[in-house]
């Protein structure tokens, strides 16, 4: 090998150096650290026979953004390494495009739609949870993370944007081009049932969501329903603060929430004085979509025995990131913490599992959803039931 391909080498192993020192710095263990520098070595012949072999000339960059890319991947799907670009974003506190198009994405292979916002240009647009974006303006989300997927998806509002859409085993991706909105989500709608149960409907946990869920569940009540059907299916935005004051609402006493990280102590979040204020049966409705804070929401009425779960395993999306600065103006945007059942069982990348399971249908592009929602009327049977005992 050249000296020149060795130099190279050295230069590109460089910044996987500084990633087993960070992970050091993070609390790994001695154990940890050598089998990190003997991944290494592995890595650092892979990359000299790369470089010596290949059948024509290596872009360095290419292989490297790649290599960390898969770096981050291999951790979890919130998890990414930055460009330069994303980092400045953050750190200057850039203030995000006013325009979306109201979905939440995960990485799985491409990127995976979680939620849909109600009302929203990809709910106009018959997007569901479990939808796979190949595709976003052209540009193939194959290597894409979730962080920089969620940030293309933004923009002006008014502009519009490309998605290539893959549903089910479809061959062929179905292409949908959206119009960006300003986010003005109605966070909370409700109805009274004909059989007399509240309906209340969380579309979102943007600020001011748990205020909301109190004042329409107080005002079905005020109508005279005496339970209530909590839908957070397809929910998957928010702050873990907003499901927490949300929970609030309906547990008395017990814990609500605890956040727990690698090497720091476990913050465990208990209801107050005050807390508990609505009282009527609950049952809340779950789906693939139920993510972050409307995850952390049900995990706490599940495991406080104040509301069972209905309908499908949820998101498994509750963690914490943060900021890890590396060389050359790259990041890492590292899951630090996640969200922890009351019982201790993690919900990130584990979900919850409902008490009564019901699938939701699949629907193809252009179909309108069955007239009957049956996790709906399970939930109903459930609450009957429950009021009959």
């Amino acid at each position: 090998m050249s000296s020149k391909s060795r130099w190279l080498i050295f230069l590109v192993s460089t910044p996987l150096v500084v990633l087993a020192a960070v992970g050091g710095l993070l609390g790994a263990s001695s154990v940890a650290r050598q089998q990190s520098m003997s991944h290494l070595k592995v890595f650092n012949d892979v990359l000299s026979l790369i470089m010596s072999n290949y059948v024509e000339p290596v872009d360095v960059d290419k292989v490297m953004d790649g290599a960390m890319r898969g770096l981050a991947d291999g951790l979890d799907p919130s998890s990414a390494f930055l460009s330069p670009s994303e980092v400045k974003a953050i750190e200057t506190a850039a203030a995000l495009p006013a325009g979306d198009v109201g979905l939440v994405v995960t990485r799985q292979f491409y990127l995976r739609v979680v939620g849909v916002r109600d009302g929203s240009p990809g709910a106009k647009a018959g997007i569901r949870t479990g939808d796979f974006l190949r595709g976003i303006d052209g540009k193939p989300t194959r290597d894409l993370s979730a962080f920089t997927g969620s940030r293309l998806l933004l923009g002006a509002a008014g502009s519009k944007v490309e998605l290539a859409i893959i549903r089910g085993n479809a061959a062929e991706p179905h292409t949908v081009t959206l119009v960006r909105e300003a986010v003005k989500p109605e966070l909370v709608t409700g109805r009274k049932l004909p059989s007399g149960e509240a309906y209340v409907r969380v579309s979102s946990f943007r600020a001011g969501a748990a205020a909301a869920l109190g004042k329409e569940i107080d005002r079905l009540r005020q109508a005279g329903a005496s339970s209530a059907v909590v839908d957070l299916r397809g929910t998957a935005d928010g702050t873990p603060e907003e499901g927490i004051a949300a929970a609030r609402l309906f547990v008395k006493s017990g814990t609500l929430a605890t956040r727990a990280g690698r090497s720091t102590d476990k913050t465990v979040v208990a209801a107050a004085a005050g807390d508990g204020a609505i009282t009527l049966p609950v049952v809340v409705l779950v789906s693939n979509g139920t993510a972050n804070a409307a995850e952390i929401l049900a995990a706490a009425l599940s495991d406080n025995h104040r509301a069972p779960l209905v309908g499908e395993p949820t998101a498994g999306i509750a963690g914490v990131q943060h900021l890890v600065k590396l060389p050359e103006g790259h990041g890492l945007w590292l899951t630090y913490a996640r969200y922890l059942t009351a019982s201790g069982d993690p919900i990130h990348e584990h979900g919850l599992r409902p008490d009564v399971g019901v699938e939701e249908p699949p629907v193809a592009f252009g179909d309108a959803p069955p007239s009957v929602d049956a996790a709906l009327t399970k939930a109903v049977e459930r609450l009957k039931a429950k009021k009959a005992a």
